[in-house]
């Protein structure tokens, strides 16, 4: 067998590459463009007088393990073959430009100090944040006018979990040049930031009480092969894809291309934007949800109609009816889960 070291990835075919595991990537943080990513966040906490520098190694995606300081960088990151597979199946990699990049490693910065330190463990933590050890949703639901809440990453991650709020203000807090007293005046989210500079102020430039962490999750011990990695994160990321709806569009709508003739067939779309008041006014009387949500379900669902040319066959009143339930019914899962999906 090859020393992984010498395969060189740039030149193989994708298909050798999909079948080759994980942990045989040969992948190092040192000398890729993530080198000088890493080194711009020690700098930056040194311009903040933070003596600690949380370690980062190549895992399977963006994450600090619980209660470990240490950084997990996703390696696919670490090669440019790989970051081009990466947007190929997953249509974007996470991180994968400096400023990108760098947003990352201070959102994770902010949990490797918090367990450095065991902030976590305090009293005015958990009554600034919220309680650590909350169990986190599989899904979670935010409210985007909220001013409670930092905003650095999208999706308003701060309002995941509250170990995520913190990590979010932390990154905020670390940002070279960023004014966040005038940014978040008149915010709730400002107290949070006063606290966290009071107490990162505290610890700074004190030993932390965990100076070295367990990496989980490394790629170097992942045997997994490349393909069978993606297709269980295709899985997992499903609804993320614009293909997400098209099973059941298809159960209630046809492909006009299927028709001998599509001639006085209605498009889906243009039936979907004729009714969509009458489609959002019912689902969010009977969910209760706010029509915002419901309203861009329906856009999207919409905009795939029109991509996949689909039109009414047969009775318009049963279509209605049926692409009306599918609404109300992925509202539902959305409200018990936080995700379309059941």
């Amino acid at each position: 067998m090859k020393n992984k070291q010498s395969i060189n990835i740039s030149r193989l075919p994708e298909e050798e590459i999909l079948n080759m595991r994980v942990c045989d990537l040969p992948l190092s943080i040192k000398g890729s463009w993530l080198e000088p990513c890493i080194e711009k966040l020690y700098q930056e906490l040194n311009l903040k007088g933070v003596m600690f520098k949380p370690e980062c190694y190549l895992a399977d995606e963006w994450l600090a393990p619980d209660k470990e300081p240490v950084i997990g960088i996703p390696f696919f990151l670490a090669h440019p073959r790989l970051i081009k597979l990466e947007k190929k199946i997953m249509l974007e990699a996470e991180g994968n430009s400096y400023p990108w990049c760098l947003k990352l490693l201070r959102h994770e910065a902010g949990h490797a100090i918090n367990y450095a330190y065991k902030l976590y463990r305090r009293k005015s933590w958990k009554k600034v944040f919220g309680e650590f050890t909350k169990e986190y949703p599989d899904k979670y639901r935010f409210r985007p006018y909220s001013k409670s809440f930092v905003r650095h990453l999208e999706d308003y991650y701060a309002q995941y979990h509250p170990d995520e709020d913190f990590a979010e203000t932390f990154a905020v807090w670390l940002t070279p040049n960023f004014n966040w007293e005038k940014k978040y005046r008149g915010w709730k989210a400002l107290d949070k930031l006063y606290y966290l500079d009071k107490v990162i102020n505290e610890i700074k430039a004190r030993e932390p009480l965990v100076k070295k962490g367990v990496k989980h999750w490394q790629q170097s011990a992942m045997r997994i092969r490349l393909k069978n990695f993606y297709k269980k994160k295709k899985h997992y990321y499903a609804e993320d894809f614009p293909d997400f709806h098209d099973i059941n569009l298809k159960k209630i709508f046809t492909p006009k291309s299927s028709l001998l003739d599509s001639s006085g067939h209605k498009l889906a779309s243009n039936i979907l934007k004729n009714h969509k008041k009458d489609i959002l006014d019912s689902t969010a009387r009977w969910t209760g949800e706010k029509k915002y949500v419901i309203s861009e379900l329906i856009n999207a669902i919409s905009e795939r109609c029109k991509k996949l040319d689909l039109v009414v066959e047969g009775s318009q009143d049963k279509a209605l009816t049926d692409i009306t339930i599918y609404i109300t019914t992925l509202i539902m899962n959305y409200i018990h889960t936080g995700g379309f999906r059941s």
